[in-house]
């Protein structure tokens, strides 16, 4: 699973040719989360409220990147890096 991210022990990742709907997996420690890219829901798991906020911060940030990451993806194409927070 291709890593898209990492900021302040959070690491961002997408799956190849993954279901829908269009979404990313957050892991923090032994947490993980996985969110909407067009609502930034946390649609399964849970992240710690602090973690989950920067995560958030970060996917508005770049709801952009992350829907042609999930594109390019769902091609089986390698979806490229995302600038961290910073």
């Amino acid at each position: 699973m291709p890593e898209l991210s990492r900021f302040y022990g959070i690491i961002i990742r997408m799956y190849y040719d993954d279901h829908a709907p269009a979404h990313f997996h957050a892991y923090y420690g032994e947490f993980e989360a996985v969110f909407e890219i067009e609502t930034l829901a946390e649609i399964k798991g849970q992240l710690p409220a602090r973690a989950r906020g920067l995560v958030i911060e970060w996917g508005q940030r770049n709801q952009m990147e992350l829907r042609k990451a999930w594109k390019k993806a769902s091609n089986l194409e390698e979806p490229g890096k995302i600038a961290p927070l910073d």
